[in-house]
């Protein structure tokens, strides 16, 4: 017998929780298409060489899925979007504004709500200003709002965290490690990281002890009016005045890093309320030299957390011998958008039976009195109420 067991990390989703998932992908998707932003469909799978891209010792670039054909080319399925940005990008129209759901896989280890296939929403603008980074924020506000999600928006600026350490005299080549310290701030304390960053066995303790990590650690938690005298703040200032335009709140988190490997502006993380998980993150980095900026949403938490439901069917016909009058009722819903199932070989019993299990609205009987009166007997599921309607009429329940 063929074994039909999933792969451990890989899932099926049928019924209302499939239901609600196209739901919350169809309201992000008329959300990036609201502003301007057009698809974009990429291969699942590429050479390995370029998902590994410039950055093979990135956490999520380690745990590719990697692949050899028939011919013995080295493949790997796509982890993210963004990298493939890079062949999609080239000779469009500045700025180019393109969004992509769909599945990417990671070989990692599982845990709960950790899949090795999960959807990821991405929407990116390649040549891009903080004026654009604003309208993403915008987009991410609508999205969340649509959903019925509350979240808190986080910024911060990667070249302000540089200048800050240049100040600071930390060496060049210990910053990325500082600053991946740095940036675990919002879930340890203070005297934590502090104690981690003057004896990390990656860090020339004396270095850190001589500048002080308590220093370090009190500079990037104090007040945003502490970190007005940074030239680079100019650009939280800016991000921060171009949202309050779009009516989107964020609030500065000095601290926040995001991805070592590519960011070089702005970074932004939308977290939960509710879970205190990150929804979203994003900020701006380089496409093939082009400043570009972008969010990608964690989709499964906001599965989790979205106050909505999926569409159900709204009709049901059932045909009692009157196939052909069914049918052609069925087209004329259809037609006029209503989504209809069209049952044509059960007992009225089992129909109606069918109809509650798919959450149908409305149930409408197609039998020889309906048909020689041009009026159906149409029942409404919730209340049970029954009344006999023209076609107009049903039209436009």
């Amino acid at each position: 017998m063929v074994k039909t067991d999933k792969v451990k990390g890989f899932q099926d989703f049928v019924g209302d929780e499939a239901l609600k998932r196209a739901k919350i992908m169809k309201i992000i998707q008329e959300q990036f298409e609201l502003y301007g932003f057009e698809p974009a469909e990429t291969p699942t799978m590429e050479f390995e060489e370029f998902v590994k891209g410039d950055n093979p010792n990135d956490e999520a670039v380690r745990d590719v899925f990697k692949l050899e054909d028939r011919g013995g080319r080295k493949l790997a399925l796509r982890y993210e979007f963004t990298f493939q940005l890079k062949r999609i990008a080239k000779n469009q129209k500045l700025p180019y504004k393109r969004f992509q759901i769909g599945v990417v896989f990671r070989d990692e280890p599982i845990r709960e709500g950790r899949s090795r296939q999960f959807i990821q929403c991405d929407v990116d603008s390649v040549g891009s200003s903080i004026k654009d980074e604003a309208e993403i924020l915008a987009v991410v506000d609508g999205i969340f709002k649509k959903l019925g999600i509350s979240v808190k928006v986080y910024i911060n600026n990667r070249k302000l965290i540089n200048e800050i350490l240049v100040s600071e005299n930390i060496a060049e080549r210990d910053r990325e490690q500082v600053i991946r310290e740095l940036d675990k701030l919002d879930k340890l304390s203070p005297k934590e990281v502090a104690d981690t960053l003057s004896g990390h066995k990656n860090l020339p303790a004396g270095n850190l002890k001589k500048i002080g990590a308590e220093k370090l650690v009190k500079i990037f938690t104090g007040k945003e009016k502490d970190f007005v005298k940074y030239n680079f703040y100019k650009e939280i200032k800016e991000l921060k005045k171009y949202c309050k335009s779009y009516g989107v709140s964020v609030e500065f988190r000095p601290f926040l890093a995001r991805g070592l490997s590519y960011y070089n502006g702005s970074v932004f993380e939308v977290w939960s309320k509710e879970l205190k998980v990150s929804l979203a993150g994003g900020g701006s980095y380089l496409v093939d030299k082009v400043q570009a900026s972008g969010i990608a949403f964690g989709f499964e938490p906001i599965n989790l957390l979205a106050k909505v439901d999926g569409d159900k069917t709204k009709v049901q016909i059932i045909s009692v011998g009157q196939d052909k009058e069914a049918i052609e009722l069925a087209g004329k819903l259809r037609g006029a958008g209503i989504s209809t199932i069209l049952l044509l070989d059960k007992s009225i019993g089992k129909a109606l039976d069918y109809a509650n299990s798919k959450g149908v609205a409305k149930v409408i009987f197609v039998g020889a009195e309906e048909v020689k009166k041009g009026k159906f007997k149409v029942k409404d599921m919730k209340t049970g109420k029954e009344e006999f309607l023209g076609e107009d009429k049903i039209l436009k329940i």
